[in-house]
């Protein structure tokens, strides 16, 4: 048996990841929690979940607790990874405040690939030791912007 298309929509990538986060909190996933979660209405939540149901990435049954299923565990992990990646390039690299940078994230992390996050990763990975042996070009990458906007 084949699984269906695993094209998702951003908003429902935002569901799974959602689900992911709520249930790595201790939190059981809830249609309720969700809804809080993604500040959207209970009667959205119910037919994105639906749609995440056909498509084999949740367990869920009306008024029940959802669970991902093993293959939307895995997106769901790649969906939070690549918001981890651009969220910490936002903030540390480029300085931007977090509250924006949050916002940003979740917004880019729908357009981005594997290819992407993954060099982003390394990059980020490349500047922490860059900062280890002496070299904080992140910091003063983020001084050149200061004095750059000061003028």
């Amino acid at each position: 048996m084949s699984l269906p298309s695993t094209q998702l929509s951003a908003s429902l990538e935002d569901y799974l990841e959602a689900i992911y986060i709520l249930s790595r909190s201790g939190k059981a996933a809830r249609s309720k929690d969700i809804a809080e979660h993604l500040q959207v209405a209970r009667s959205s939540v119910t037919g994105a979940l639906r749609l995440l149901a056909d498509k084999r990435m949740v367990h869920y049954k009306p008024y029940g607790y959802i669970t991902l299923t093993d293959h939307g565990r895995q997106l769901a992990g790649r969906i939070v990874g690549r918001h981890n990646v651009l969220d910490a390039f936002f903030c540390e690299v480029l300085g931007i405040e977090p509250d924006t940078a949050q916002e940003a994230a979740c917004l880019a992390e729908h357009a981005i690939g594997s290819q992407i996050a993954g060099r982003l990763r390394l990059y980020l990975e490349f500047l922490d030791a860059r900062k280890q042996a002496g070299c904080d070009v992140s910091s003063a990458f983020r001084d050149y912007c200061r004095r750059a906007e000061d003028g």
